[in-house]
């Protein structure tokens, strides 16, 4: 039952019919269209904007807009769009993937819904996998959308970010996947709006979508930078604080291992480091490197919280006592400890910024993609992405032959064999696609031809610059191409002259990959456009599929049907059938570790959006960030008051209250005035301390009159602030997720952890964010030419 109802919701005919018939309103339209004159039909872009303005819906424009740009394309392009290519334009203008076969002019689909969500003036980006298709794609249809009145942007890596908010500008932005993550990242790295390049995500079309949402999805994009000098600042506060007395310079808090400075401490240290004021905006990394190595000398316990083995400082379980191998702890202590122990400080990069493609592509409005491989990842791709998988029809009925596998005992037999089939085809001037999966191979496979006398062309990560000119030529009579499998990836082969007589292109792998799609690929490069073709895959049993998963079962299958004959090669559908089982499974293995990579980083994601959001408001704000820098202060306030005023008056611990405002309030004369033992409660206490945060705040406006420039104070001390917590926060989190899976063999679920740990961690960040904006702010003096 369960199948039945898999095979009617995986069954997409009813939808090839329901948008054929609305590809039947556009082609309705044809000759209307084809009768109006260049002018005409150029202003039809003014009056679709018009109508949308007026309250019409992309849908109810849909039929005169992709009339509208089919007609124009064959008088630019010379290329006039099939129904069954209007009907991929409808798929992918629905937020769903086209799967159409190679050859069928996925490009010239794009046009027609890429024209249509461009009227909308929110943009679309058509994102492609590497630049050398951005910018051919940009040029060959930027034709197109120039001349119907769009304008037309190319992102590439080597922009500048003025050249960069230009092309996000345009109707219409070509750009890759990971050029697009980046610039997202970037965006929210800024310290001034208008240093953002990007626009709210409205709508993708991915070309290739299976490449970049399903192959690229394991790994996550990450901005990482080097911490500046940190060796030298980690010894420098370390040296510091050995000269520092416990009472006198600083103050512990046992119970919480909170430590800070006295009056006299930050005096010394005000005179060691020759500074003005320790707490001044400037001085917010040392700030950081001496409260590290306060809590690395004075409350981290050498043989209790950490043992030193062999050079390296290790941490020890609090509730096992076993030595936790490959953790470290975060947010600089690990390297202020290091220094404490005078071994070497391991002198990390941290990661800055870190988003997965998964996430990125889900925050756009709507998202929709095309390939000629899609429907063996359709689960994935529902599941994740809430994209349906729609096979559009080919234009002209598919010829090309796929024979069956072949089956060699070894390697060098199946090579040999390989070999000698291109040489037949070859001298017949039959052109010859050979796929490899590795480098390593296809330079085997090239010295084997070279020896035979055979000429041919290679194209791998090696000679990838010489793509273009290589497909151009491997559907010429008599050429010999090898491939790596992801190359020619789309780029179309045509057929030269007299190559249809010969049987068309012939495909052979020489490998199965461990996805069905990069196969189905391969093969689809031979028979486009109704054109003949013949495909073809040698395997052998030391190829890695083999080893890793089927060759046990296809080898017992393999005895029965050739008996004691150990050369025999084997040819048979059952064989095709048993590797795909073992394809399969791969590929549930794959989806697991992308579906995993996506769980982990929701954690983050919520988080990163909360802290984005907010930062973009300090970022954009205009008139006064009173009514979310103060509310932080009382919040540290209260948090402060909580941890010190437990139990009844006298057990209070007043002198670390006091050592508090001291630090992070005013100055310690005005703090010496207080009398917390006089206060009825801990709201008392929390009331006279808010009192002397607004006399600062108050103090701290009159110092800086001019209401921007205090503005611009306040965006200085927040987003130093959240900048450099956050950054940590995010390490953290990638050491906390790199060493999680361990919990698993405590019977513990490693992702359930993750999320409580991650969540805690939060929590205490924007503590942490809270406590030191507050002691920033209060302590920090003002200057006028304050900048970010």
């Amino acid at each position: 039952m369960a199948n039945i109802l898999k095979r009617w919701i995986e069954n997409d005919n009813h939808e090839v019919k329901r948008i054929s018939k609305i590809a039947d309103q556009v082609d309705a339209l044809s000759k209307e269209f084809e009768a109006l004159s260049d002018e005409e039909l150029q202003q039809k872009t003014p009056e679709l904007k018009q109508r949308l303005e007026s309250g019409k819906t992309l849908d109810d424009i849909l039929p005169e807009a992709f009339a509208t740009v089919r007609e124009a394309a064959k008088r630019v392009l010379g290329l006039y769009p099939y129904h069954v290519q209007i009907m991929g334009g409808i798929s992918l203008h629905e937020g769903n993937i086209s799967e159409m076969r190679t050859g069928e002019g996925k490009t010239l689909t794009a046009t027609m819904p890429v024209y249509l969500n461009a009227l909308s003036g929110k943009g679309v980006h058509v994102v492609t996998v590497n630049e050398y298709l951005s910018s051919r794609d940009a040029t060959e249809m930027g034709e197109l959308y120039k001349w119907v009145g769009l304008t037309v942007g190319l992102n590439l890596n080597q922009m500048s970010s003025d050249e960069k908010r230009e092309a996000y500008n345009a109707d219409i932005t070509y750009s890759t996947n990971s050029e697009l993550g980046f610039d997202y990242l970037r965006d929210n790295m800024v310290v001034y709006k208008e240093q953002r390049v990007q626009r709210p995500l409205n709508f993708a079309v991915v070309d290739e979508v299976d490449s970049v949402l399903i192959d690229e999805a394991r790994t996550p994009l990450i901005i990482s930078g080097p911490v500046e000098n940190a060796t030298v600042n980690y010894v420098r506060a370390d040296k510091f604080v050995k000269t520092l007395k416990e009472e006198d310079d600083y103050t512990i808090d046992w119970p919480t291992k909170t430590i800070s400075l006295t009056e006299d401490g930050i005096r010394k240290a005000e005179e060691t480091f020759h500074l003005n004021n320790l707490y001044d905006i400037e001085n917010t990394v040392l700030n950081h490197h001496i409260d590290q190595a306060l809590r690395a000398n004075f409350t981290m316990l050498h043989d209790i919280d950490y043992v030193v083995d062999d050079g390296k400082v290790m941490i020890v379980d609090q509730f096992t006592g076993r030595v936790m191998e490959g953790r470290r702890y975060s947010d600089g202590l690990h390297q202020a400890i290091e220094a404490k122990e005078n071994v070497k400080i391991e002198n990390e990069s941290k990661t800055m910024a870190n988003i997965t493609y998964q996430n990125l592509f889900r925050m756009y409005s709507k998202l929709s993609g095309m390939t000629g491989t899609a429907k063996t990842e359709q689960e994935e791709f529902r599941e994740i992405y809430n994209m349906q998988v729609i096979t559009i029809p080919t234009n002209r009925e598919v010829q090309r032959n796929d024979l069956p596998d072949l089956l060699f005992p070894t390697l060098e037999s199946k090579f040999s064999a390989v070999v000698k089939d291109i040489k037949a085809r070859h001298q017949k001037g039959q052109p010859v696609l050979v796929g490899t999966v590795a480098v390593e191979s296809s330079e085997l496979l090239s010295n084997m031809l070279a020896h035979e006398n055979i000429p041919h062309a290679v194209l791998n990560a090696k000679n990838h610059f010489r793509e273009a000119e290589i497909i151009t030529n491997a559907g010429q009579r008599g050429a010999v191409t090898i491939a790596t499998n992801m190359a020619g990836r789309g780029t179309d082969i045509k057929l030269g002259p007299g190559v249809k007589e010969v049987g068309g292109l012939a495909v052979i792998g020489t490998e199965r990959h461990e996805s069905r799609r990069i196969d189905n690929q391969l093969r689809g490069r031979s028979g486009r456009q109704g054109d003949p073709g013949e495909t073809r895959f040698y395997l052998s049993f030391e190829d890695d599929l083999m080893k890793r998963f089927g060759s046990e079962r296809v080898k017992a299958f393999l005895d029965r049907i050739s008996g004691d004959d150990e050369d025999k090669v084997i040819e048979s559908r059952l064989l095709t059938r048993q590797v795909e089982v073992a394809q399969k499974r791969v590929e549930g293995n794959n989806y697991d570790t992308r579906k995993q990579t996506l769980q982990y980083d929701d954690v983050l994601r919520e988080q990163r959006e909360v802290i984005y959001s907010q930062r973009m408001q300090v970022i954009e704000e205009r008139i006064d960030l009173k009514p979310i820098l103060m509310p932080m202060v009382y919040r540290t306030i209260e948090q402060q008051v909580n941890l010190y005023t437990q139990g009844n008056i006298s057990d209070w611990n007043t002198d670390a209250l006091k050592d508090f405002a001291i630090s992070s309030l005013a100055s310690e004369e005005v703090v010496n005035q207080l009398d917390f033992s006089k206060s009825k409660d801990a709201q008392d206490v929390q009331n006279s301390l808010r009192e002397l945060a607004d006399e600062s705040y108050k103090q701290k406006a009159q110092d800086l009159p001019d209401p921007q420039q205090f503005l611009e104070f306040e965006k200085v001390v927040i987003l130093r602030v959240v900048d450099d917590r956050w950054t940590d926060h995010i390490d953290a989190m990638e050491q906390l997720r790199q060493s999680i899976g361990l919990r698993g063999y405590g019977q513990l679920n490693p992702l359930v952890e993750y999320q409580e740990e991650g969540f805690k961690m939060f929590e205490e960040m924007i503590g942490n964010i809270e406590y030191d904006v507050t002691r920033l702010f209060m302590k920090a003096e003002i200057r006028q030419n304050m900048r970010r």
